[in-house]
C-alpha cells in the first residue's frame, strides 16, 4: 500500500473496501459508507480533538537537543495535565523516518527537560530508553497554553509537508484529548450527519484518548497501545442499548471506539456511562461484545490496529483484504483510504443476527441505480 502523502481529511477520491460477515469483498468510493449501512444502525465516533503534543526541546543535564512525543494520560480530567507518558528521541525531527531517529541522551529521574516555555522532569523510566513518565511544573493553565504556543501535531516522514493543528482535528472533535487524530472520523463531515438522519442510523460520541502509532522501536511498538483513558456519555451508552434491543448493528468509526466500547463491556457486560482506562490490545482471541463492525483506515500488518481487525475476521479473510488493499493500490495512514469491515457471519451468529451481507447487497444496488 501507498501512503497518503498529503493531509487533506476527505479527498474526493478516497476510497473504501467493504469486508461483509461472509468475508464477501466490494470496492467503493469513501464518499458513500452510509450506503453500506441500515436504519435502526447505530454510528459512533470519537470526537476527541488532537493535541500538539509533539515538543522540541533541551535535556538540560546534557544540554542535547531532544523530541518528546506526549503519548499517554491517567485519565481525561482537564486539570490533571502535568503528568504524562512520553516517547522521547534524539536530534532531529519528523523529516526523518521514525525507525531511524537516534536515541535521547542517557535520561534518568529527576533529569530537567525545557520543552519551549514548559519545564518538565522525568519521574521514571518505563522498561525502554524512549519511554518515560514526566511532570510538568507548570500549573494546569500554563501547561495548556504552554502546549498551545510551542505544541506541534505529532507527525511522520512519510507526510510531504508540516502538520497544521486543523489538519489533525476531524469535524466533530471536542475536548482536546488526542496524541494523535482519531483519524477514522476524517470521514465524517456534516453532510454525512445529515444523510445519517434522513436514513434512520443513529449518531453517537464518546471521548478516547487516542495514543501514537508507532515510536520507532520494533520491541516498544509491540507495547502499543499504551493504556488510554475514556469517556463514555449517557446518551451514547442509552443509544447503544436501544439499537441492540431492536436488533440494530453497532458500528464504530475506528479501533479506538472499538477499543472504549470493548473494555468498557468486559468490565460491566453492558456499556454504562462513565470514565474508563482502556488498558486492553484487542486481537484474535477477543470476544467482541458490542461493536458489529468497524469504519478504520488501512493499516499495515504488525501494527496494533491491524491486530484489532483479526476480533472481527479470520486470519484468512484478512489476508485477502490486504491482498485486496495491496492490489487495488490503497492508501494507508491516517490521510489514507478507508475498510468497512463487518464481524464474521460466525461471531454474529452468537447474537441471532446475521443480515450484514443482505445490507451490502441492498447497498450495491443503491450505488448502481444511483
Amino acid at each position: 500500500m501507498n501512503a497518503a502523502r498529503l493531509p487533506v481529511q476527505r479527498p474526493a477520491d478516497a476510497r473504501l473496501l467493504v469486508v461483509d460477515e461472509d468475508g464477501g469483498l466490494v470496492h467503493a468510493q469513501r464518499a458513500f459508507f452510509i450506503d453500506f449501512l441500515a436504519p435502526g444502525d447505530l454510528l459512533v465516533a470519537n470526537d476527541a480533538a488532537t493535541l500538539p503534543a509533539s515538543l522540541a526541546g533541551i535535556h538540560v543535564t546534557s544540554g542535547a537537543p531532544i523530541e518528546v512525543r506526549l503519548a499517554a494520560r491517567r485519565s481525561l480530567d482537564a486539570h490533571d495535565v502535568r503528568h504524562f507518558d512520553a516517547v522521547v528521541f534524539g536530534a532531529g525531527d519528523w523529516r526523518t523516518r521514525t525507525e531511524d531517529r537516534p536515541l535521547p541522551p542517557a535520561l534518568a529521574p529527576g533529569d530537567r527537560l525545557q520543552l519551549g516555555p514548559l519545564s518538565a522532569w522525568i519521574e521514571e523510566l518505563l522498561g525502554h530508553p524512549r519511554l518515560v513518565s514526566l511532570r510538568f511544573g507548570d500549573a494546569p493553565d500554563a501547561v495548556w497554553a504552554g502546549l498551545a504556543a510551542h505544541g506541534k501535531p505529532i507527525q511522520y516522514a512519510h507526510l510531504a509537508d508540516r502538520l497544521r493543528l486543523w489538519d489533525v482535528w476531524t469535524p466533530i472533535a471536542g475536548a482536546p484529548a488526542a496524541f494523535e487524530p482519531p483519524s477514522a472520523g476524517f470521514a465524517i463531515d456534516w453532510s454525512a450527519l445529515r444523510r445519517l438522519r434522513e436514513r434512520g442510523i443513529g449518531f453517537a460520541t464518546l471521548t478516547h484518548a487516542a495514543g501514537i502509532s508507532s515510536t520507532g522501536d520494533p520491541a516498544l511498538d509491540r507495547r502499543l497501545p499504551l493504556d488510554e483513558p475514556y469517556r463514555i456519555p449517557a446518551a451514547t451508552a442509552q443509544a447503544i442499548r436501544r439499537t441492540r434491543a431492536r436488533g440494530g448493528r453497532v458500528v464504530a468509526v475506528g479501533t479506538t471506539v472499538v477499543r472504549a466500547l470493548e473494555h468498557a463491556a468486559a468490565r460491566h457486560g453492558s456499556v454504562p456511562a462513565g470514565e474508563g482506562l482502556a488498558t486492553q490490545r484487542l486481537g484474535p482471541a477477543t470476544p467482541l461484545r458490542i461493536v458489529d463492525a468497524v469504519l478504520s483506515g488501512t493499516h499495515e500488518p504488525g501494527t496494533s490496529h491491524h491486530e484489532l481487525l483479526r476480533a472481527f475476521i479470520d486470519d484468512a479473510t484478512l489476508a485477502h483484504v490486504d491482498a485486496a488493499l495491496e492490489q487495488g493500490g490503497y492508501r494507508t495512514h491516517e490521510f489514507g483510504d478507508s475498510v468497512l469491515v463487518a464481524r464474521s457471519a460466525a461471531a454474529r451468529a452468537m447474537r441471532g443476527d446475521g443480515r450484514a451481507a443482505d445490507w451490502v447487497r441492498a447497498a450495491q444496488q443503491r450505488l448502481m441505480s444511483a
